[in-house]
């Protein structure tokens, strides 16, 4: 299956001593962390960005995939720093935030600390408690792409939303909300002021469920849900920095320096 243009995975080899797993969220594609990626990777750090199965291609085949595909993708990435780093954190957008929250509650040994931006974790749209039976006979339903308040800023995500990995994507979600107090690492959460996908209630739910004492959450006061490519882009990027510095102890290099 062809892979859209801008869709692609990222990776950069930096230093051994700290590597960093980017997720993406749910229809959307490495289009979205790109440029926070860019920027670990200027800093020295180790990046990859997978490209989540069904994700990047047609929302025909995202439906094909299920949770168990797009967590066994990052979890095989996670495997993958491990065995290059001495140390790896693991940052989530949307849907990524749920993928992080689940390698956080089942690898948790193996990670120094996650970075969440507008995570989900439930919805309070009452239409979810009929998908088991909706996605059933309807394939899709309109996308929930691009929500993003800089103007001409586009999201690479599809115009339809699969509603039977939407389903799986629900399934998740009860999963990771009753393994939240198995977390107990440092956790720095972004929640956008105004989200039209993620309502304020997942955020809470995740700071009321984690057992982490190194919690905070920032407030993204100009950013729809797609924060990582919005107005608070910078804030996200030198505070997900300074809080990998902060826990490695060490600066940031610039690319090039030895590691």
């Amino acid at each position: 299956m062809p892979v859209l243009p801008g869709a692609e995975p990222f990776a950069h080899d930096g230093s051994t001593r700290t590597g960093v797993l980017l997720c993406h969220g749910f229809t959307g594609s490495p289009q979205t962390m790109r440029p926070w990626g860019e920027h670990l990777a200027a800093q020295g750090y180790t990046v990859r960005c997978p490209r989540l199965p069904g994700h990047g291609t047609t929302a025909r085949e995202c439906n094909r995939t299920r949770w168990p595909d797009w967590y066994g993708c990052v979890e095989g990435a996670l495997d993958e720093l491990l065995e290059r780093c001495e140390r790896v954190f693991v940052f989530g957008l949307s849907m990524g935030g749920t993928l992080t929250l689940r390698l956080a509650e089942r690898r948790g040994a193996d990670i120094s600390g996650i970075v969440l931006v507008n995570p989900s974790v439930t919805t309070e749209n009452k239409l979810a408690a009929l998908l088991p039976v909706l996605s059933k006979v309807v394939p899709s339903k309109p996308g929930i792409g691009g929500d993003i308040a800089r103007p001409g800023i586009p999201e690479l995500s599809y115009r339809t939303t699969p509603l039977r990995a939407l389903n799986s994507l629900r399934a998740l979600w009860r999963l990771v909300r009753a393994d939240l107090g198995r977390i107990s690492m440092p956790v720095l959460l972004f929640r956008s002021s105004v989200d039209h996908v993620v309502e304020p209630i997942n955020a809470n739910i995740v700071a009321n469920g984690v057992r982490s004492e190194d919690f905070t959450t920032v407030v993204l006061p100009d950013s729809f849900h797609v924060a990582t490519l919005d107005y608070d882009a910078s804030t996200i990027f030198r505070l997900g920095s300074e809080f990998v510095a902060r826990l490695t102890e060490e600066t940031p290099q610039l690319a090039g320096e030895p590691t």
